[in-house]
């Protein structure tokens, strides 16, 4: 049973059920439509690039005759008259084409035929039986009504597909299926030419790869300080910090340095074009062209509210299982959010699972999240996601004796110990700098600090 208001895409799915026959061995399909015509049926099978020219049709639509005749019943009910001729008519087509499959499209249109519920289900339990006896798989749809509700039909399937829309998006979601296990829950799908995509909500622990656990270098020896080496493969870090402070760049360092050691990354950008990009690593002796063009770097620019969390993490998974990708980095968190379809607290869960499975297998995810204030009292993210992080790595403007500065320092590492002290960060036409520890500075996380009397120095000369 297919279940779903009009324009979900029920008959969309039956046709991959009628289709999808001969890749099974079956030979022989049968489309009993009661509703759409034939003709309708195929332009629009046509348009999203289905061959139904193997598929025999039993139409059954209402056709002009009906309303240009007047073919009302005088002596009969239109539901004693009419439900004989249909009967008849499904009989014979299903004794003489004996098909292994069978699309019924909508049934319950046949609840019109019936002079009340109890024979409708009656009529739908025979129908089914006789089936059943031929040797018939059966899918057929319903319209759901608040006065005609289908929960008949739910009790005589053996299984039933639930299709939504709204305005994030469709799902499909299997409530029954006896006799086989399923993923439950909502599962994210879309139509386009091709048909039906379903993509199934990621599921952490049913992926796994077995990895070498090893420290991954920046290439700046001074972050790598603070860092105690670097970050650890198969880890989350969160690189996170006001706008302009330089979290992007510090997240593609350990991608330029990864590229020279072989290793693919992939950048998902929700809050940047890629030619900015582009231009902006260049600009700092970061060879990001180069890196494109040996397939150590791909760069996906995601354009706003046109993909579900399920679609864009079946992306990942083809990225990581199919490329091999070993480094991904999202940038941003929040763009993430505002981006891909669902509320704020589902793509919060899906975002944590997402990470969960890349861990799983072994890839390195940098989260760039991006704090509301310039300076300020601190704060870890906007997101509320620090618990995410294995290790949180914290970028934050400074403003000292009437100049702007950055300073650069490690909040959590949970894989190994770091550096407690708190150094200045430089984006220069070549690329990162950190200076030494801004041990003659107090109130650094506040963005105003103030200096330390009894060791006040120059910042400039760090």
């Amino acid at each position: 049973m297919v279940r779903g208001r009009p324009g979900t895409g029920k008959s969309v799915l039956g046709l991959h059920f009628l289709t999808d026959a001969a890749t099974a061995g079956e030979t022989e399909t049968l489309y009993i439509n009661l509703e759409e015509s034939e003709a309708d049926i195929r332009e629009n099978a046509d348009s999203l690039g289905f061959d139904l020219s193997s598929i025999e049709f039993l139409d059954l639509s209402p056709d002009s005759e009906f309303f240009v005749n007047d073919l009302s019943y005088d002596i009969f009910t239109s539901d004693e008259v009419a439900e004989e001729s249909v009967t008849e008519e499904i009989t014979e087509r299903i004794r003489e084409a004996d098909p292994d499959r069978v699309f019924v499209d909508p049934l319950t249109q046949l609840r019109y035929l019936s002079s009340d519920n109890y024979q409708f289900r009656k009529q739908v339990l025979s129908f089914m039986q006789f089936l059943s006896e031929q040797g018939t798989t059966v899918l057929f749809t319903s319209q759901d009504t608040e006065a005609e509700p289908d929960d008949d039909l739910q009790f005589v399937s053996d299984g039933i597909f639930h299709l939504k829309q709204s305005s994030d998006g469709r799902t499909i979601e299997i409530p029954k299926f006896r006799g086989t296990d399923f993923e439950s829950g909502e599962h994210s799908f879309t139509i386009e030419h091709g048909g039906l995509t379903v993509y199934p909500s990621l599921v952490p622990r049913q992926h796994e790869k077995e990895f070498h656990a090893e420290t991954i270098s920046s290439g700046v020896p001074e972050l790598d300080q603070l860092l105690d080496g670097g970050i650890e493969r198969g880890t989350v870090s969160i690189v996170t910090g006001p706008t302009g402070v330089g979290k992007t760049t510090t997240g593609i360092q350990f991608m330029k340095e990864a590229a020279g050691r072989g290793e693919r990354s992939v950048i998902y950008s929700f809050e940047e074009g890629k030619g900015t990009l582009l231009h902006r690593c260049e600009a700092i002796n970061i060879p990001i062209h180069e890196m494109l063009d040996q397939e150590a770097l791909q760069i996906e620019e995601i354009e706003g509210l046109q993909l579900s969390a399920d679609e864009f993490a079946h992306r990942v998974r083809e990225q990581v299982e199919q490329q091999q990708t070993e480094i991904v980095m999202i940038d941003g968190v929040t763009g993430y959010q505002l981006a891909l379809q669902g509320d704020d607290q589902s793509l919060t869960t899906e975002l944590h699972s997402l990470c969960r499975y890349l861990k799983n297998m072994g890839v390195t995810v940098i989260l760039v999240s991006e704090t509301r204030d310039i300076t300020g009292p601190f704060q870890i993210t906007a997101e509320g996601l620090s618990y995410l992080g294995d290790t949180i790595l914290f970028l934050q403007h400074l403003e000292v004796d009437g100049q702007m500065h950055k300073a650069i320092g490690v909040l959590k590492k949970r894989t190994s110990d770091f550096e407690r002290a708190m150094r200045e960060f430089q984006i220069t036409d070549y690329g990162v700098q950190i200076g030494d520890q801004l041990t003659d500075l107090r109130g650094i996380l506040s963005g105003t600090p103030e200096w330390d009397e009894s060791k006040q120095g120059d910042i400039g000369d760090t």
